[in-house]
């Protein structure tokens, strides 16, 4: 099992929002590093799930159910997406500022590439961030 960081910004398409649609694409992808890390991904593996711009936090964790398939937003046929579902909310969010302070965090892609909106999260790293979650 692998393990990932995916970015979503609240107002567009929220936590609250992936939850109450059961499955959910996750689509509109359009950076090739970030494309790769979901080529990457298998059933099962786990997401962190994380508000940006407005947030910028941890809220929860997903599974993805679908491996990569064509994107259902993208007209040429070269952009590809995969299905998540959620599941659990954090009891606390995990806020950017919290984890940026953290050492054991500090070699965490999304720190590092701060605008890779799909990132690896080493395992290590994912239960820490579930541990400051409060699970």
């Amino acid at each position: 099992m692998n393990y990932w960081l995916m970015k979503s910004e609240p107002n567009v398409f929220s936590w609250d929002d992936c939850a109450k649609q059961g499955r959910s694409e996750w689509d509109g992808v359009r950076s090739h590093q970030a494309q790769n890390n979901m080529k990457a991904m298998k059933k099962g593996d786990q997401v962190l799930f994380y508000h940006s711009n407005i947030g910028l936090e941890v809220v929860g964790i997903a599974e993805i159910v679908g491996e990569a398939s064509p994107d259902s937003t993208d007209d040429t046929g070269k952009w590809i997406a995969v299905d998540l579902e959620t599941r659990e909310k954090l009891p606390q969010p995990v806020t950017l500022k919290a984890m940026k302070a953290e050492p054991a965090l500090a070699d965490m892609a999304m720190i590092r590439q701060s605008r890779l909106s799909v990132s690896p999260v080493r395992e290590a790293e994912f239960k820490h961030i579930l541990k400051m979650g409060g699970m």
